[in-house]
Formats: C-alpha cells, sequence, structure tokens
C-alpha cells in the first residue's frame, strides 16, 4: 500500500512539474525542424519568418534541416521528440500525403496546427510568343494535335503532376508529359521553346512572367490572380480545385499541452502579420493564410482530400483513400 501511495505521489508531482513548465512557457530556445535541404523554398520561407516569431516569442527559434525520404525523416524526429512544446515541424504539404503514398503510418493528423501561413497559386505558363492565351486555347490545341504538345511534368506529388491530372480527370488532356527534376529546369526548357507549357508555383515563374519573358495563360482557382485569369473560366469542372496550391505550415504533436500551444498560436499569428512578412511572402507569388487550430485543419483536411482522390482516380496512390478515412471533395 505505501509502495502505491508513493508512486502515486511522483505522478502528482510529476503531472505538477509538467503543468508548471507549460504555464511557464517557453523558458529556452525552441527548436524548429525543417523537412528539406538548406535553400529550399520551404527553408527560405521559415528562415523569412523565424525572426519575427522570436521577437513575438521572446526566445531563439534554432532552425536546423533534416531533409530525406520526402520529408518522412524530419517530421519523423520531431514525432519521436518530447510533447514539451520545444520541438516544432516547420513543413509544406507533403505530410498530407505520406498514408496515402504508402510513405509513412503517420500524417498532418498526428500533428496540431499552429499555424497554416500561406499557399503558393498555380499557374500555367507558356513561352511569351505562343499563340494561347487561356487554358481554353491549350486544351483545343492539345486535344487537335494529341501527343504531340510538350508539357512539364515531375514526380508525384509535385504541382506540376498533381495540376495536370487535375485537368486530366474533368477533360480529354493528351498532351505528351516531359520529365524534369524541379521548376528551374523546366522553365529553363519552355524559355528555350523546348517544351510548350507547364504547371508551375506562382513563386517560381513570377519574375519571368513580370518580364514577359513567360505568358501566364491561367491560375488555378474560380478568382484572378493579379492579372491571369482563373482556369475555372476556361474549365468549369476544375471548381472543386480551386485555390489548391502548396502551402508552408508549422506543427507540433497533438499531445503538447494546451499552454504552450496557445502561447505558439498567439507569437505566430503576430510574426506571419508583421508587414514586412508579408511583404517577403507576397513578393514571392504566395498569398498569407495565416490561420491555426480548426480552421488550419479544414484547410489541410480539404487539401487532402482532393489530392489523394486526384491519385487514386490517376492510379497512383497506393492506398485507398476511403479506406484511411478520407472523404471524396
Amino acid at each position: 500500500m505505501m509502495k502505491f501511495h508513493k508512486l502515486a505521489g511522483i505522478a502528482a508531482l510529476s503531472l505538477a512539474s509538467a503543468m508548471a513548465a507549460a504555464q511557464n512557457y517557453p523558458e529556452r530556445e525552441v527548436s524548429g525542424v525543417i523537412q528539406w535541404s538548406a535553400g529550399g523554398t520551404t527553408d527560405v520561407a521559415m528562415r523569412g519568418l523565424a525572426p519575427y516569431v522570436e521577437e513575438a516569442l521572446g526566445k531563439k527559434v534554432v532552425l536546423q534541416n533534416k531533409p530525406g525520404g520526402v520529408g518522412v525523416i524530419g517530421a519523423n524526429f520531431v514525432l519521436q521528440q518530447r510533447s514539451d512544446g520545444y520541438t516544432l515541424l516547420m513543413s509544406a504539404e507533403n505530410p498530407a500525403l505520406y498514408k496515402v503514398m504508402g510513405l509513412a503510418n503517420f500524417d498532418y493528423s498526428d500533428f496540431y496546427p499552429i499555424n497554416v501561413i500561406s499557399r503558393s497559386s498555380v499557374v500555367l505558363v507558356a513561352r511569351n510568343d505562343k499563340p494561347w492565351t487561356t487554358l481554353k486555347d491549350v486544351l483545343a490545341a492539345v486535344q487537335a494535335s494529341p501527343g504531340k504538345l510538350k508539357m512539364y511534368t515531375a514526380g508525384v506529388g509535385t504541382v506540376p503532376f498533381t495540376a495536370s491530372s487535375m485537368v486530366a480527370s474533368v477533360a480529354k488532356f493528351p498532351a505528351l508529359p516531359v520529365p524534369f527534376d524541379g521548376d528551374g529546369p523546366a522553365i529553363t526548357a519552355i524559355l528555350g521553346g523546348h517544351i510548350d507549357f507547364g504547371f508551375v508555383g506562382a513563386s517560381s515563374v513570377l519574375e519571368h512572367i513580370k518580364s514577359g519573358r513567360l505568358k501566364a495563360l491561367g491560375v488555378l482557382d474560380d478568382k484572378p490572380y493579379g492579372d491571369i485569369p482563373p482556369m475555372t473560366e476556361s474549365l468549369p469542372e476544375l471548381e472543386k480545385f480551386a485555390g489548391w496550391g502548396p502551402f508552408f505550415g508549422v506543427f507540433v504533436k497533438n499531445d503538447v499541452p494546451d499552454e504552450a500551444k496557445q502561447k505558439l498560436v498567439a507569437a505566430f499569428k503576430t510574426a506571419v502579420d508583421v508587414p514586412a512578412h508579408r511583404e517577403q511572402v507576397e513578393n514571392r507569388g504566395n498569398t498569407i493564410l495565416n490561420i491555426s487550430g480548426d480552421e488550419a485543419r479544414e484547410f489541410i483536411q480539404r487539401w487532402q482530400s482532393i489530392t489523394a482522390w486526384v491519385y487514386h482516380d490517376v492510379g497512383v496512390a497506393k492506398k485507398d483513400p476511403a479506406e484511411l478515412g478520407i472523404p471524396r471533395p
């Protein structure tokens, strides 16, 4: 009996200590784990935000890159750390598809969204000497010459693969996919006339569009992006995919104490909204979201639902989204 009381006392002390630590959070620097290599888009986004977070949180945010396995290595590392709020996952959209693509046995349902910072619009581009002005023009040209017009693609999970699969799921789209290792080489190929068009994240092509080197034919949305028309004007069936695009976010494990979550949410909300940071984000062609908690979960679940079922329908999903409880959009 004495042993039971002793164990109960230890447990009570541990709980009290954890509660006190959460109330005093943060007492030391916070670690931010970036899933990708230094210099990548996620790395640039997080390093641009970190100084404003430090100011709002009152503690240093130490960033470390843990790339590999389509981000699985970094995400899994965060899941293995203590649930104290001192290790953050600084991420992009990929973990939402880990279960669907058979990459890991976890996804964003295992994390709490501190902040979904921004998303990038998806733009259809071609060289400026092409006769097309809209997605409708491209569709007509592709359908008139099946297998002849060359389209940028990349691996499963990338913007060009997903966006072209979305179009192919609602219209005849017999373009010839030409694989490239990222946006940079593909944009060079479009500029050089080696391929005809491609779906690319706005942040990668905005400067080329502004300079007139590339022509923007549509944005994957139901409203314009600046002067770029929405693709839904050319293909209304794309409306269910409107607003889809890569995103950046910051997450912690679900069982981090609420007090720590609340302080992180408040700090990131303040930091994301700093005018200098907003300007950085928008100049890279991204749209500020600055959402957390349930609102962020709904955003991620919609993104996951859209993407998982597109992949299922084109035959690249490793697991049936229905079996994972992911509803059709």
